[in-house]
């Protein structure tokens, strides 16, 4: 017993606990819990019997980065809902900005900071359409994708010219695969919403349905058009191009869309992961490294500088390892299940284990399918060796026609 109490401290030591218990029964299981809170106890700098509760609100537990004009805003909008919690206006735009917030900075703190600005309505039998909307937002992010749809179905109800509640239900209806659904959440957006905007809806879902060629072209022409448009918009747009111009091996057309969008916003970390995706399969890590050198912070982007440090053979990766193993092992033990694809890649590709990264990818599968959620799984099979496991995503990828130079790769391999 003693031989194996060691074996699992050491694994938690080295952030591998989640390996650890695999390893063991039910009542070892317990014992292990046990000793790692009085671990965590022992080696806390202050020990306390309670939870620390600060006196009052002036106390600041933690400072986040304040220099920004959107961090300026916000801590200014907080400061006046803070005067005024009744209004749902106010709560509305501090939690939209705190959504944008953690979108950009791939910090997941922003979620619990714009769920806790629509408190007083959040638990209502029936919310204001305003913050369904944005309930089902954050539930998207969670990507519990029933409740979000639920949420947004009812928001629509009550207010059928949302435009943002059509646009995230396209999204997710994207996100899973159901592209005749996003199709039709698109089309309102048609007479809500700018042209680009719903150009940009309708040639998202269409160019994973068998029209990458003409929806690269139709967006091309839209944001041309579209002098007036918004930073974001633009934003939204150059990515989708430069993400369709990659998957039909337009590669240089693809470079300028990403640059054109980090031109926009260096700081958006969906742009900065697909764009980091190219760079490593161009066989670029240096550059990886030099657009996310201020990026660790997120799981996502930190895989990303994990795989380029891999393609360097560079010393940090062993540390990215261990810093990327206790993440993934601290959100299963949450439950999360948002972080499956990077856990995934991470399994397969840094710690070499096809068959566990095989399992991951598949129960990833069940929740959605973008490309990326495919080519993880079809690269877990041709390593493990297991084309049955595959089946259902080479079935899937012909029945919506998907274009996609790696996929297509992937799938001749598997045959």
């Amino acid at each position: 017993m003693s031989t194996l109490i060691q074996r699992l401290l050491i694994r938690y030591l080295l952030a591998d606990y989640f390996t650890a218990f695999r390893t063991c029964n039910y009542l070892q299981r317990l014992f292990i819990l046990s000793l790692i809170i009085f671990f965590q106890i022992l080696f806390t700098s202050k020990l306390s019997a309670t939870p620390y509760i600060p006196e009052n609100d002036a106390i600041v537990l933690q400072k986040l980065p304040a220099s920004s004009a959107s961090m300026q805003a916000l801590s200014q909008l907080r400061s006046q809902l803070s005067q005024a919690p009744a209004d749902l206006s106010l709560a509305v735009e501090l939690a939209r900005g705190y959504l944008q917030m953690g979108r950009t900075m791939a910090d997941p703190r922003y979620e619990g900071y714009a769920q806790a600005a629509l408190k007083p309505w959040w638990d209502l039998a029936r919310p204001p359409p305003e913050v369904l909307v944005l309930r089902a937002v954050l539930q998207q992010r969670r990507h519990d994708f029933a409740g979000a749809l639920s949420d947004l179905a009812q928001a629509l109800q009550m207010q059928p010219e949302n435009e943002q509640a059509w646009l995230t239900q396209a999204a997710i209806h994207q996100v899973r695969g159901d592209y005749q659904a996003a199709y039709q959440s698109c089309l309102p957006i048609l007479r809500l919403s700018s042209h680009l905007l719903s150009t940009a809806c309708i040639a998202s879902v269409s160019s994973l349905n068998g029209r990458a060629h003409e929806s690269l072209q139709i967006l091309q022409k839209a944001i041309d058009q579209a002098s007036a448009a918004t930073p974001q918009e633009k934003l939204w747009a150059l990515t989708i191009l430069a993400e369709t111009a990659e998957r039909i091996e337009k590669y240089a057309e693809a470079e300028q869309y990403f640059k054109a969008a980090l031109a926009v916003n260096r700081q958006d970390s969906y742009l900065l992961g697909a764009y980091s995706d190219f760079l490593l399969d161009q066989k670029r890590p240096e550059d990886v490294q030099n657009i996310l050198q201020q990026s660790g912070q997120s799981d996502g982007l930190l895989l990303r500088l994990a795989l380029a440090a891999q393609q360097l053979k560079a010393p940090e990766r062993d540390t990215y390892i261990r810093t990327l193993k206790a993440r993934f092992a601290a959100n299963r033990l949450r439950g999360e299940a948002s972080h499956l694809r990077e856990e995934a890649r991470f399994t397969l590709h840094l710690l070499r284990e096809p068959e566990q990264a095989l399992k991951l990818a598949i129960d990833n599968w069940h929740i959605q399918r973008e490309p990326w959620d495919a080519r993880i799984l079809l690269e877990a099979a041709l390593q493990h060796n297991d084309r049955t496991a595959a089946q259902p995503v080479i079935d899937w990828l012909r029945s919506v026609n998907l274009e996609d130079g790696q996929l297509d790769q992937l799938v001749e391999q598997l045959s």
